[in-house]
């Protein structure tokens, strides 16, 4: 769902950049080591985008979602994904009562601004597609009404790709509405040793103060659509986008959206950089996490050449160079 509002003036622009800069350093307070992560987390938030975490377990993949929900006033729900979880426990569900001889629609928690949708893959593929019109549309159909969803309004949903057992697939439709997957890795030894030494999950997480309101939050979504793009690099987008379909180990390459993705994310990149232009290494830096989960393979078998999305991406990053 667009925002909508006066073009921003340079006063404004100065606190857009000081109220980011406040909202990174308190996520980085709790989430120790991985600035980088960190932006991906933020270029998702004011690119109006959802996130998909993924990694081995252990790594802080709750704690970043919790810390970048704790550090913009909004309202929070953690949604454990487990296999027994219906639609209705996601979306809510109407209650007849009884004295007024009416149905009371009593809202789940997919009405709050951030969502932590915790294992993701644990949760059967009808249960996810709960999740499908609330993360395209902002907005939710339920018993022949369409109610809207609060803005901001933010997915993150979180998984561990090596756990099988218990776990499914999350289809093709469903991963294209994520518009980065965000894998964090382990953190470099020094911040490792400062996360056993300060325990940051137990205590500082738990007094994170609020550094931007829902307002604020939408104010810079609207200011991140104002960024201009040059023809030129528009058009080093699509070569890379159209790569993506016609290469001979992808199936289904980058869509539409994925395409739109891969725009916005650039301008917030942008933004969080202090630029009101995008540049091409914007695209060149976020290929990899907005397009390598959108590849649907043709083979992507060990057979000494191209294994994954990432690959691709790769390939296609080198093959088709960057305008001047």
């Amino acid at each position: 769902m667009e925002t909508t509002g006066p073009p921003a003036t340079v006063a404004d622009v100065e606190q857009i950049y000081a109220e980011l800069a406040r909202l990174r350093a308190n996520i980085e307070s709790v989430f120790l080591g991985k600035p980088q992560t960190v932006t991906q987390v933020l270029i998702g938030l004011i690119g109006q985008g959802h996130l998909l975490i993924e990694d081995v377990p252990g790594v802080g993949k709750t704690v970043l979602a919790r810390s970048l929900a704790r550090s913009i006033d909004c309202s929070f729900s953690r949604i454990q994904m487990t296999p027994d979880l219906l639609p209705s426990d996601i979306l809510g569900v109407s209650i007849y009562n009884e004295k007024q001889a009416t149905f009371d629609f009593k809202r789940g928690p997919i009405f709050s601004n951030v969502i932590l949708a915790d294992e993701i893959n644990r949760t059967t593929p009808r249960t996810q597609s709960a999740l499908l019109e609330a993360m395209a549309e902002g907005q939710v159909s339920i018993d022949g009404r369409t109610l809207p969803l609060d803005q901001p309004f933010v997915v993150i949903a979180t998984q561990n790709p090596f756990e099988f057992e218990g776990t499914y697939y999350l289809p093709e439709n469903q991963l294209d509405r994520f518009m980065l997957r965000v894998e964090v890795g382990y953190p470099d030894p020094a911040s490792e040793l400062r996360i056993l030494r300060e325990r940051p999950a137990q205590t500082a997480l738990e007094q994170l103060e609020p550094a931007m309101t829902a307002g604020d939050v939408v104010r810079v979504q609207h200011y991140v659509r104002e960024v201009r793009v040059d023809e030129s690099v528009l058009a080093y987008l699509m070569e890379i986008v159209r790569a993506t379909r016609s290469h001979e180990h992808v199936e289904v390459g980058v869509s539409t959206r994925g395409a739109q993705h891969l725009l916005r994310a650039a301008q917030a990149a942008a933004v969080l950089d202090g630029r009101d232009y995008v540049v091409p290494d914007d695209l060149k830096q976020l290929a990899l996490p907005v397009c390598a989960h959108r590849l649907v393979s043709r083979s992507f078998l060990s057979d000494g050449q191209i294994s994954s999305g990432r690959e691709v991406i790769s390939e296609l990053l080198e093959r088709n160079p960057a305008p001047d």
